[in-house]
């Protein structure tokens, strides 16, 4: 029983800015996908910042199945597998050098008794250090999913990101702007809390397709906190991701 070979498609979901929502947006991604009959899972690759599991509401120890680990599963039944799930404490710390790490990250590749899935997404940590290096060189890697939010410093960084990916010759899908403006509650003006919106600009510089703008919204935070990030609604944006891989 092979764990990688019965996977369609993998995605990653990258920023190289800690802080952006990269998790968040893999939520949302991998719920989108499961509504439109998709079977999905999510391969939380921040090893050091493990945050999949407490988006999802999930607890417990992933059971093992002859030589592999068999992953949790959601209410949707979308695969998880994370560092988290497999600690005494949810808050226990993992003081690790890169190289222990990066080989933590293949074995969530090839170790897993992920089983058929049509997506397998991966939620990177923040910069283009050991891990993403690691998950872009040794896994097959279709597309990445860039999240940026509207500060100059972001966009900064994450242009360092898009440059990696485009050193290793790894299709960008697009980028999504997150905590890109709050709608007022008793207006309904949008406000731009964290500046004006730059993803457009950066789309036209590096040639990228903007998928669209995330905004603050107190009911994903509410969800989010509650491990209840899939009963959120609002997953347009994500909807269409499946057709790139179609082309």
């Amino acid at each position: 029983m092979g764990s990688n070979k019965n996977i369609k498609h993998v995605i990653a979901v990258a920023s190289g800015k800690g802080g952006v929502g990269k998790s968040s947006v893999t939520c949302l991604l991998a719920v989108s996908l499961a509504r439109q009959g998709f079977k999905v899972g999510i391969m939380d690759a921040d090893v050091t910042g493990p945050s999949i599991p407490k988006l999802l509401g999930l607890n417990g120890h992933p059971e093992r199945e002859g030589d592999y680990l068999v992953p949790l599963k959601t209410e949707l039944g979308i695969k998880i597998m994370s560092l988290n799930l497999l600690l005494e404490q949810a808050d226990q710390p993992v003081i690790w050098r890169g190289p222990i790490i990066s080989k933590v990250v293949i074995q969530f590749w090839e170790e897993i008794a992920w089983g058929d899935l049509d997506y397998l997404v991966i939620d990177l940590p923040p910069g283009t250090g050991d891990v993403p290096l690691t998950v872009l060189q040794s896994i097959p890697v279709e597309g990445i999913m860039m999240v940026t939010t509207p500060q100059d410093l972001a966009g900064m960084v994450v242009s360092k990101a898009i440059n990696m990916a485009k050193k290793m010759e790894i299709p960008i899908i697009g980028l999504i702007e997150n905590m890109s403006y709050l709608v007022c509650p008793d207006c309904g003006k949008r406000i731009e809390v964290f500046g004006s919106s730059k993803v457009e600009t950066m789309g036209e510089k590096y040639g990228i397709k903007v998928l669209g703008r995330i905004p603050l919204d107190p009911n994903l935070v509410k969800l989010s906190d509650q491990g209840q990030i899939e009963k959120y609604e609002s997953l347009s944006l994500f909807n269409n991701i499946n057709n790139f891989l179609a082309e």
